[in-house]
């Protein structure tokens, strides 16, 4: 039987549905809209309303490319709303507050997969996920095109404004605003270690999760003003444009010129996305990695992790073992050309298809959050893990524990997935034993700051006791302590802070 609930927030009355045990609010506007002469601004607080909002169907999205042979975009640039969901009790709970993850360019509050109906009923908790702005809207610092009325982060910017939102409001749906998770996965990674370093973020979460995190992925001032003439060269406009000419042009035309800006410019191939935080020096002040090297992150309980085949995708590039290693050897120079040969050395050359996609996993995702582990284990409680689990059929097709199919068993809701005909083919069994395992983790370290006996600190070792114990998800889980060993002195000294590769143009 559906009911509907209603809550009062701060902007007003909000309706929301009791169905199948969950109490769900969508679409729930916690900041205004963003386009017209707001495109690029800070964003401001949603308004309020008269009488009671119906939140029982999703919000919009932020414009995005839909990826077909089309070249549609969906979503509007009104899309500042989030979505919460709990049990169907009066309990007040821990809190999660979800970013989405979809390489800085697409994805949702709703995707299916992170709906989190299974995960509030199994985990105890309220369940908060957001939408902010995305791609050439959101993460990119227009500042330096012209008027100073332009903010570098976008996105990250809407990110605080929504934990503000939810540390004013989150008390009315039973959540406890003293005890918030922040947590996200990929991009939603990043940005969880990004506001971990925002000093103005300081005390509206009290933990924090991140999975499969590209925690480099981070412009520096020099990246910034590239990207951002590089857009407007993109949009086939004179060169004197200004940012209002700019802002009179449509979101799906921004959304289009920068997918092009992206596939064209070929810059992922040099660890240098057109789209990511930007060190701004005055909302983001410094690097993550550095400001967790300097310790002045937000000292919080930290989960932390990777995939063990995150860009398994990467074996189809370049025919050639030749190609394959120049590739690398370009990529890793651009960071750090006099530690270049110390990492190739450890994946024999990345000439072969295996240890380039190695190769590239690692220097996306797992190295650095290896820094980040190391350093804010000095400061804080720490745990690590590395996620090795894959249906049979994913491992004879060669692609294992990919990029988000760690989602799958954090969320619990493996019917919701593309891969769920995939996790199917040769039994659901061991995916639920890795599900019920994660999960009880998971839940462990949202209610009280730790996930259990079962798992100790990421810390250095001593003469007494080994160091750096990761937690390794499979079939089997175990506890290892310092696994790869000798990739991760490889990676010990090499400076991943600022590219400093040659622009494409």
């Amino acid at each position: 039987m559906t009911m509907e609930i209603v809550v009062r927030t701060s902007q007003g009355l909000v309706a929301g549905l009791v169905d199948n045990g969950v109490r769900t609010w969508r679409g729930v506007p916690f900041g205004a809209d963003t386009s017209g002469k707001h495109r690029w601004r800070a964003p401001r607080a949603a308004h309020q309303w008269r009488g009671v909002r119906d939140c029982t169907a999703y919000g919009p999205i932020a414009p995005q490319p839909i990826y077909s042979w089309t070249d549609q975009v969906q979503g509007s640039e009104d899309c500042l709303n989030l979505d919460i969901v709990r049990p169907d009790s009066d309990d007040e709970l821990p809190v999660v507050v979800y970013l989405h993850g979809g390489s800085f360019i697409v994805g949702a509050s709703h995707q299916s997969v992170l709906q989190g109906h299974t995960f509030v009923k199994n985990l105890d908790v309220v369940y908060v996920s957001i939408n902010f702005r995305l791609g050439a809207l959101g993460y990119l610092n227009m500042h330096s095109v012209g008027e100073g009325d332009c903010v570098a982060n976008p996105a990250i910017r809407d990110q605080l404004l929504a934990l503000q939102w939810v540390h004013e409001n989150i008390a009315a749906f039973g959540g406890d605003p003293t005890n918030v998770t922040l947590m996200g996965e990929s991009a939603g990674g990043a940005a969880v270690t990004t506001l971990m370093c925002v000093p103005s973020a300081r005390g509206l979460f009290h933990r924090a999760i991140a999975q499969s995190a590209p925690i480099a992925a981070v412009h520096s001032a020099a990246q910034s003003e590239f990207w951002a003439r590089e857009l407007a060269y993109h949009m086939a406009m004179p060169r004197h444009s200004s940012i209002t000419d700019l802002r009179l042009e449509s979101a799906d035309d921004v959304v289009r010129a920068g997918q092009s800006m992206m596939w064209r410019s070929r810059e992922f191939l040099q660890l240098n996305p057109c789209y990511c935080p930007t060190v701004d020096g005055s909302f983001v002040l410094q690097h993550p990695v550095e400001a967790f090297n300097q310790g002045n992150q937000v000292r919080v309980p930290l989960l932390i992790g990777t995939n063990r085949d995150e860009t398994s995708f990467s074996k189809l590039f370049y025919l050639r073992q030749s190609a394959r290693g120049k590739a690398a050897q370009r990529m890793l120079n651009a960071f750090d050309p006099s530690n270049t040969e110390r990492v190739l050395s450890a994946y024999w050359g990345a000439v072969e298809r295996q240890h380039f996609s190695e190769l590239l996993c690692d220097a996306l995702f797992w190295a650095p959050s290896l820094k980040v582990a190391q350093a804010h284990s000095r400061v804080a409680p720490t745990w690590m893990y590395r996620f090795d689990f894959a249906p049979k059929a994913l491992k004879m097709l060669g692609i294992g524990a990919m990029h988000s199919l760690e989602l799958l068993a954090v969320f619990g809701d493996a019917d919701a997935s593309r891969t769920r005909s995939l996790a199917r083919w040769g039994g659901d069994g061991e995916l639920e034993e890795v599900t019920e395992f994660i999960q009880y983790l998971w839940g462990n370290f949202i209610h009280v700051g730790s996930p259990g006996w079962e798992w100790p600190r990421y810390q250095m070792p001593t003469d007494t006791r080994p160091g750096r114990a990761t937690m390794i998800f499979n079939t089997e889980s175990e506890l290892v302590f310092d696994p790869r060993a000798g990739r991760r002195k490889a990676w010990s000294g090499f400076n991943m802070l600022e590219w400093d590769g040659v622009s494409p143009r």
